[in-house]
C-alpha cells in the first residue's frame, strides 16, 4: 500500500515558522516578547494568543528612536537596549508585567543585539525570565565601545524615554 505525501503548511514550507517551537511558547499562556532584527532597525513586540490571530499589545521599532533625539544608528547594540526600555515603559502602561521570549528561527547569540533587547525590557520592568550571562557587557549597552560622545547622548536619550 503507497503513503501518500503530506502536504506541510505554507509558513513551514517557506522556512518562516516553526511550529513546535511556537506551539511550546503558546502552551505556556503567557505574552509572548517577540524580537526582530531587519537590516536598518530592530522591531519589539509583546504579542497575546487569541484564537482568531495574534494580537500585538504593544510594539515598538528602533526607527522611533530617531524622533526622541538618537542620532547614532539604529541597528547597534545600544539602540537595541533602548528600543527594549522603551517597549517596557509602553508595556507597563498597558498593564503588562510579564512574558516569555520568542526569537522565532533567529540563531540566538550571547551578547547579541537580540538580547540587547530583552536586557531593556527586564531593566523597563517587564518580568522575562531569562539569564545574566546572556547580555551584552555593561560597556557595550552604553556605547563605550563605539565613542565617548556615545554615552552622555545614550544617558539623555534614555532619560526621555
Amino acid at each position: 500500500m503507497k503513503r501518500k505525501s503530506r502536504l506541510q503548511f505554507k509558513r513551514k514550507r517557506e522556512g518562516k515558522t516553526n511550529y513546535r517551537k511556537r506551539l511550546n511558547l503558546l502552551k505556556s499562556r503567557t505574552d509572548r516578547l517577540v524580537i526582530r532584527k531587519t537590516n536598518q532597525y530592530v522591531l519589539a513586540q509583546i504579542v497575546s494568543y487569541e484564537p482568531a490571530g495574534d494580537k500585538v499589545l504593544v510594539g515598538v521599532s528602533s526607527k522611533q528612536l530617531l524622533k526622541i533625539g538618537w542620532k547614532y544608528s539604529a541597528k547597534n547594540i545600544p539602540a537595541s537596549y533602548l528600543t527594549g526600555f522603551l517597549l517596557a515603559k509602553k508595556a507597563t502602561e498597558k498593564k503588562v508585567k510579564k512574558a516569555i521570549l520568542d526569537l522565532g528561527l533567529q540563531t540566538p547569540k550571547k551578547g547579541s543585539r537580540l538580547y540587547a533587547v530583552l536586557k531593556g525590557v527586564i531593566d523597563g520592568g517587564v518580568n522575562v525570565p531569562s539569564s545574566d550571562e546572556i547580555f551584552p557587557s555593561q560597556e557595550r549597552i552604553n556605547g563605550a565601545h563605539i565613542s565617548d560622545k556615545m554615552i552622555k547622548d545614550f544617558e539623555s536619550v534614555k532619560s526621555k524615554i
